[in-house]
């Protein structure tokens, strides 16, 4: 519940202002997909080629986020409901910030993307899906979670125990067993000049 006695202060300093002193648009690229399907390791390629060009970027990674301001939150569908929740608002405050954040996040259900999407604004939403067969994830699974999971030993692991949604219209749809870190990145990069986020 929101307390009736909180209001909104609206800054000297808008995100208007902050865009054109910048020189690019804000915005969320927000990565879905299955554990190991490549999501943090292109966001921060895409960071580096956003940082190089002058930009104002950020990585929310999920283990990270989870190390400070999740860690109260487990893995049952309401906490993980939650923990995309916070990382929306978060996001949103981003965006105002005139930064151009990055979110990387199995954020398996689509109720919690699509609830992100609303909060920020569809314009400002980039959903990137990191299209990879569970297969080729497993065989990555640098941190042994699958195996874990598969064990027993971890419980509502997206992939194994607990279903993912994939999106129904993502804005940009990677196929992260085919092609580079790299390549990927540089695709985004493409999605963000025609929609004028960052120059060509």
């Amino acid at each position: 519940m929101k307390n009736a006695n909180i209001v909104w202060h609206q800054p000297s300093v808008t995100r208007l202002l902050r865009s054109r002193r910048f020189n690019h648009k804000s915005a969320v690229v927000w990565f879905t997909g299955l554990p190991s399907s490549g999501k943090s390791t292109v966001a921060h390629a895409l960071e580096e080629r956003l940082f190089h060009k002058g930009c104002r970027t950020f990585v929310l990674d999920g283990d990270n986020v989870r190390h400070g301001l999740c860690s109260d939150l487990g893995f049952s569908a309401e906490d993980r409901a939650e923990n995309i929740r916070r990382i929306g608002e978060v996001a949103k405050l981003f965006i105002e910030a005139g930064v151009i954040v990055l979110t990387a996040f199995i954020s398996p259900f689509r109720s919690d993307r699509e609830r992100v999407r609303k909060l920020v604004g569809d314009g400002d939403f980039i959903e990137v899906f990191c299209d990879c067969p569970v297969e080729v994830c497993e065989q990555r699974d640098p941190k042994g979670h699958y195996r874990k999971a598969r064990e027993g030993v971890i419980q509502h692991f997206t992939g194994v125990s607990a279903p993912y949604e994939s999106p129904d219209a993502c804005s940009v749809k990677l196929k992260t067993a085919v092609y580079s870190p790299e390549e990927c990145a540089d695709q985004i990069m493409r999605l963000l000049a025609e929609r004028e986020i960052v120059s060509s």
